[in-house]
This record gives C-alpha cells, structure tokens and sequence, in this order.
C-alpha cells in the first residue's frame, strides 16, 4: 500500500472513539512498528492535531474538534453518501467513474465496526436501473463543463416529431433528471429564447469559442416544470375535478407528475383537484383511462360523456385495422 494510503488509513482507525497502539496500526496495515512511528511524526508535523497517551491504558487518538471535521463521516453519514450513490448510478449519472472511486476511497478507509455495518446496509438497499437507455455520459459531462464555463456550444438535435437532426447554438443554464430521463435547459439561438432539450436526442456537442452570462439565480428544474404543466391563474375558469374510488389508485393520482401540482383536497375515498375546464378535457382523460374501475368521476359529470367518446374513438382505431 502507498505511504499516503497507509497514512489516510491511520488518519482513519483515528477516528474512532477509542484508543489506537502503534502495534494495532502495525498488525492491521502489515507495516513496521517502525513505520507507523514516522507516519505518527509525518502526520503530526503536518498538522495533525494527534494526542498520544503513554502507559497501560495508552494509545494514539485523535482531538474531538479534528474528528468532527469534513473529511470524517459517522456510520448514518457513510450510509446516506452510498445509499444517494446507488441512485445516482442506477438513474444514469453521468460522472459514474468518479462516482466508483469516491465511494472506494469511502468504504476503504473505514473502521472494521463501520465497514460490517455498511456491508449490511449496502445489502439491504438496491436500486432498478431503467432498461434500454442509451449511454450519454460523455454528452452530458460536455454539457456540464459549458455551463461551468460559460460557454456557448453547437449541438446537432432531433426533436420527437423529426427523424433529421437540425444544428443548433445554445447557451447551457442547465441540466435537469426527470422521468429516467436527462434535460439540457438552455438558450436557443435560433429560437431565441430559453428551451429544454432531450440529452438522448443530442447527437454531438461542439465547443464554440462564444461565450455567455447565466442569468443569475436561474433556475433550471423551475422553468422546466412551468414548462410541462399548464399554469393556474386564480379565478380564471378553474374547475373541481372529483374522483372517487380505492384508497390505492386515489394514492396514485395524487402521486401523478401532472396531477400533484393541483391536489386541492384529499380523504380517504375521495380526491378533489382544481383545474382550468379546457385541461381537464383535454388532457385527463388519458390520464384517467389506465384507472379503469378502481375510480369513479364525480364531478364534473360531462368529463364521463369524454371518457366514453375516447374510448370509442379507441375502439374505431383498432376495428379499421
């Protein structure tokens, strides 16, 4: 094992409430007693507030202060850092490789309390990857270092109604996770004005030599949610949409990505939400179709007449073929 390993490795049997004798350090790195001594003196001589008791009862260990600092975790801290890291990778996280060795370096130089406890832990708690997508990850780091740089990059895209991609010239703001899916909110110079592209639907990312400022205290994740669900102004045509039905799928609708933002109340057998009329027939419906029998429509009564009419056109659809 390298010196500064060795080292870190001391810094961490450290930092745990009990005592430490050199030939503990020496027994657990496989090193001289000699050699942890001059590590001992290295480690003091750079700072490192190390306390050291003679005696029986003696030991090497470390000021409470420097235990408490940053680069120390308690368990419940190392478990959330590699719990959040699970999520990241099976969600797609772009900086993967950095990811993995952080989370090494975490589990390498913890006490062996702690290491047979996050064994435990790790075993306990996985994560789904979501199957079928496509690797972005050098895409989205390019995309990230032109945010962080100011700096205005060309991209080759293809919307969802195009098989062809178009060249555009955007100034990142953003990057954006929703729905197992990764978003680009930037500004579009051909369209001038800010806009949210699909990260899979990016071919290429070329550097240009523009740059740009960000506007401050943008919010990338705010403008995209503005942009997905349609807006509510008070008192303008808003209606009650009353949803009766079993406790689950009522759980569901007031989970959905598109309802939640207009749950106005909630009981155990009834939901009632608060929308503008041309939305709730335009678009719940749809929403509604996947329910079937687990709820019944309330109000507004004629949303039923629309339910039934879509349902036909469904039918229609597949008769012709």
């Amino acid at each position: 094992m390298a010196k500064i390993d060795n080292m870190m490795s001391i810094l961490w049997m450290l930092s745990s409430d009990k005592k430490v004798t050199a030939k503990q350090i020496a027994e657990k790195l496989e090193i001289n007693i000699r050699t942890v001594y001059r590590y001992i003196d290295v480690l003091s001589a750079s700072g490192v507030p190390i306390i050291s008791d003679t005696g029986h009862n003696g030991g090497y260990s470390l000021l409470n202060n420097f235990i408490k600092a940053p680069l120390f975790f308690d368990i419940e801290e190392q478990k959330a850092l590699l719990h959040a890291a699970i999520l990241a990778k099976e969600n797609g996280y772009f900086l993967d490789e950095a990811l993995e060795k952080a989370t090494s370096k975490l589990k390498m130089y913890s006490n062996q309390k702690q290491e047979e406890t996050l064994i435990k832990h790790l075993i306990a708690f996985e994560a789904i990857r979501p199957i079928g997508k496509i690797s972005i990850e050098s895409v989205l780091q390019k995309l990230e270092n032109s945010i962080v740089n100011e700096q205005s990059v060309e991209i080759n895209y293809r919307t969802g109604r195009e098989e062809k991609s178009k060249l555009r010239i955007i100034n990142p703001y953003g990057i954006v996770h929703w729905k197992n899916n990764w978003y680009i909110v930037a500004f579009c110079q051909m369209r001038n004005e800010i806009r949210s592209f699909r990260v899979d639907r990016i071919s290429s990312v070329i550097e240009t030599s523009n740059t740009f400022n960000r506007p401050k205290e943008f919010s990338a994740s705010e403008f995209f949610i503005k942009g997905i669900i349609t807006e509510i102004k008070d008192g303008n045509n808003l209606t009650s949409l009353v949803i009766e039905g079993s406790i689950n799928a009522l759980d569901s609708l007031c989970q959905h990505w598109f309802l939640a933002y207009y749950l106005k109340e909630r009981t155990p057998n009834k939901v009632i939400f608060t929308l503008q009329e041309e939305v709730i027939f335009t678009y719940i419906p749809n929403i509604l179709l996947p329910y079937a029998k687990s709820i019944q429509i309330i109000e507004p009564s004629n949303l039923k007449d629309k339910m039934v009419e879509n349902l036909l056109e469904l039918i229609n659809h597949y008769q012709e073929k």
